[in-house]
């Protein structure tokens, strides 16, 4: 925790965006950050996994949501695959989290052993997409002007 507390006083005077990446510590992640974010530049809550009751957490303190090819997985993406539907488009953001989270249900698989590239956020994107029950297009522009918006671009 100090650790964590540390890298946000870091992130508070350098004023730079923020990924963050947070598992099996989600209460005492928002308790934290809900102490600084009105100080914190944008933040992102990076390759979320997590639950609906999570996503409104991080809506509730303006965190973008990263989504990664968790989403394919249909053992262990269930969850996610139903908190997508409440991330509002303006805080979406796509990832791979490459090499890792190579999309279980790509149809041909990469010749390196799981491992994730950049080229699969098309696939990812579809798996978004079809969950929030948008049309693709519309995410993928979303999301382009979210990461934009994010890293001052």
């Amino acid at each position: 925790i100090r650790a964590f507390e540390g890298q946000l006083e870091i992130a508070v005077d350098s004023k730079k965006p923020l990924f963050l990446h947070q598992r099996d510590a989600h209460d005492d992640f928002v308790s934290i950050l809900k102490g600084c974010r009105h100080d914190l530049n944008q933040v992102v809550a990076h390759c979320f996994t997590g639950t609906i009751e999570e996503v409104n957490d991080y809506v509730i303190l303006d965190l973008y949501i990263g989504v990664t090819g968790w989403i394919c997985d249909e053992r262990r993406g269930q969850s996610l695959q139903q908190a997508v539907k409440h991330i509002p488009l303006d805080r979406i953001m796509l990832e791979t989290d490459a090499p890792y989270l190579l999309p279980r249900d790509l149809s041909e698989k990469p010749t390196e052993k799981n491992r994730n590239e950049p080229c699969y956020l098309p696939h990812i994107a579809d798996a978004v997409a079809t969950h929030m029950k948008l049309e693709e297009k519309k995410l993928i522009a979303a999301a382009y002007e979210n990461s934009c918006h994010f890293f001052g671009v």
